[in-house]
């Protein structure tokens, strides 16, 4: 029924939102200021560049690009000493078995992230044989909700987007997906991701059958 089925990363496979939080929020106590978990949200699908903007701008600071590319370097690198240490365990509830039932059926696995730490997550969690093609922010010049990152990995394993699902927890992921004409499941909020074809709040129970018919409806 479908040829292959995009995962992004964050919030759908693993959870590292909460590294991200922590080692954005480090920088902005740095500079003399806080936010929120709610403000954080707003960070989801967004890359490194386009989130520390948001962020200077909730703090009311203006920098050069070389101070702003520093900074954002050295946000990388605090992150980064959280997911080097990450394991197995940290994958979500639900999505071995999911996975599982995809590669049964002969549907081919790719993961579409805008994070340019994917490779490293995923290779750290022991997932990276799993996937038929790993496109991340290194091999993207666009990011979202421009559909870049899906077109690249529909075309990596030789299919059309009407033939693919995108798993996605972002409202600007979903975004993507659908200006690329994907079919696409929402991971998260039905209130927040509500645009997408078919909404589940995490993979564990959900069987592929429910979602191959629920995206079709």
């Amino acid at each position: 029924m479908f040829e292959a089925c995009i995962f992004d990363l964050d919030g759908v496979i693993v959870d590292t939102a909460k590294y991200h939080f922590i080692a954005w929020r480090r920088l902005a106590n740095e500079l003399g200021f806080d936010f929120t978990e709610v403000e954080n949200e707003q960070l989801k699908g967004v890359s490194r560049v386009e989130s520390l903007d948001l962020i200077l701008k909730w703090g009311g600071i203006q920098l050069g690009e070389a101070e702003k590319e520093r900074l954002a370097e050295k946000k990388n690198n605090w992150y980064r000493e959280f997911i080097l240490k990450m394991e197995a365990d940290e994958i979500l509830e639900g999505v071995i078995p999911f996975l599982d039932e995809l590669e049964r059926r002969g549907v081919k696995l790719v993961l579409g992230s805008s994070s340019k730490n994917a490779a490293t997550i995923i290779e750290r969690v022991g997932l990276s044989d799993r996937f038929a093609a790993i496109i991340d922010g290194t091999k993207t010049t666009r990011t979202k909700p421009d559909p870049q990152v899906f077109e690249l990995g529909a075309a990596a394993v030789g299919a059309q987007p009407a033939q693919c699902i995108v798993f996605e927890d972002a409202e600007k992921g979903i975004e993507a997906a659908l200006n690329g004409g994907f079919y696409t499941v929402g991971v998260g909020s039905a209130e927040v991701l509500g645009d997408a074809h078919f909404v589940i709040p995490g993979f564990q129970g959900v069987t592929v059958d429910e979602v191959f018919e629920a995206v079709l409806m």
